[in-house]
């Protein structure tokens, strides 16, 4: 994709700046800078700026143009990219003259995720010097539009669903299937075993060491460095550790990891290599695919059920996880421990059995609606 051709100048007062920056990409870069020990948010939030960037350059604008209309603009541009050529096309390398920043426009939740991360920019250009208003704050609907938290998560598997899922996912291959094909399914069922039994992001996955599942007192523990780079220990569940043994069995390893092991957890075909972030989501969403399109096929009572898994995302896998566990009992200390949430408040989004409760004893108050109990002098 051609870059357009954009005149950079120095903010109104150049004095005032607090970083060291002469254009609206190098003050991006800088504040980009400031999330580098976290590569998924820092990639999350170049992406986000860089389509800014680019739509203001297709404009000849800076970044200190952006109004209040601006925003609408960008908001509805984000939902549809144009012209189509230009801004949208399938995955390809960064230097590639055949990258595109989108793949398709995006729904209304990515594009108030986009605004949430767009907020964070403008307030931090501010506090730099680089910009002195901030059109975010002109937002009559703001909170509808960034807060980008709801009353409870919906974007999940019910345990139906679920356990549907996870029986596809155990059916041994066919009789004349290749190693290929045998490694691929232990490897696919062992992918969706670590998701569902540790809730990590996808970054935590592909970023997994055997040396990092570590016993402690006769207890495994998963030692994980998580958002923000942030530390943490989190229990292993024995079907997990069962999972594990079955995957190492594959790779041809011991049963148990041990502390000197540092090798990928989750590997390539030659069963030596790690596998990067973007790999494995194309992976968890290709398996997504197949479900859905078996579960179509089982007729036309599970249509919903294959829509539901062709929305599903990865990080469908550890909302599932978190939900799950909510509703087995898990008590919410315990349970944002595991998720790793700074705020309780983010954890109790994934507690679904109040509302439940609540339909249930609603459905109590009902009306007889049938026909031989209507009276005919009405």
């Amino acid at each position: 994709m051609q870059e357009a051709a954009l005149v950079e100048r120095a903010p109104p007062d150049a004095r005032s700046q607090l970083v060291e920056a002469g254009s609206d990409r190098e003050v991006v870069a800088a504040w980009l800078m400031e999330y580098r020990t976290s590569p998924q948010t820092f990639r999350q939030y170049r992406k986000e700026a860089e389509r800014l960037l680019l739509w203001l350059e297709s404009k000849g604008k800076r970044l200190s143009h952006i109004d209040r209309r601006a925003l609408d603009e960008f908001e509805a541009f984000l939902a549809r990219p144009t012209p189509v050529t230009e801004w949208v096309g399938p995955p390809r390398p960064r230097q590639s003259d055949e990258w595109r920043p989108f793949r398709k426009g995006l729904s209304a939740a990515s594009r108030r995720q986009a605004l949430v991360i767009l907020q964070t920019l403008f307030g931090w250009l501010i506090e730099a010097g680089w910009l002195h208003q901030n059109p975010f704050r002109l937002m009559r609907d703001k909170r509808r539009r960034l807060d980008n938290t709801s009353d409870s998560i919906e974007r999940y598997l019910e345990r139906p669903l679920w356990r549907w899922c996870w029986q596809q996912l155990n059916m041994g291959p066919p009789a004349d299937a290749t190693p290929r094909i045998h490694y691929e399914l232990e490897r696919r069922r062992f992918v969706f075993a670590f998701a569902y039994l540790l809730a990590p992001r996808v970054s935590e996955m592909s970023q997994a060491r055997m040396n990092d599942f570590r016993m402690r007192e006769g207890q495994w523990w998963w030692q994980v460095i998580g958002k923000g780079g942030k530390r943490a220990s989190i229990p292993v569940p024995d079907a997990m550790m069962t999972a594990l043994i079955q995957w190492r069995g594959m790779l041809g390893l011991p049963a148990m990891p041990s502390p000197e092991e540092e090798t990928p957890v989750i590997r390539a075909l030659d069963g030596r290599r790690g596998v990067g972030d973007n790999q494995l989501y194309r992976m968890i969403k290709a398996t997504f695919e197949r479900l859905a399109q078996t579960r179509e096929h089982e007729g036309e009572s599970t249509s919903h059920d294959a829509q539901r898994l062709r929305q599903a995302t990865p990080h469908w896998l550890r909302h599932t996880a978190i939900t799950h566990q909510a509703q087995q009992g898990v008590e919410l200390r315990y349970l944002s421990r595991t998720a790793r949430h700074s705020r309780l408040e983010t954890t109790a989004r994934y507690l679904h059995a109040e509302t439940q409760e609540w339909h249930g004893q609603i459905n109590r108050h009902t009306l007889d609606l049938s026909d031989e109990h209507q009276d005919d002098t009405l």
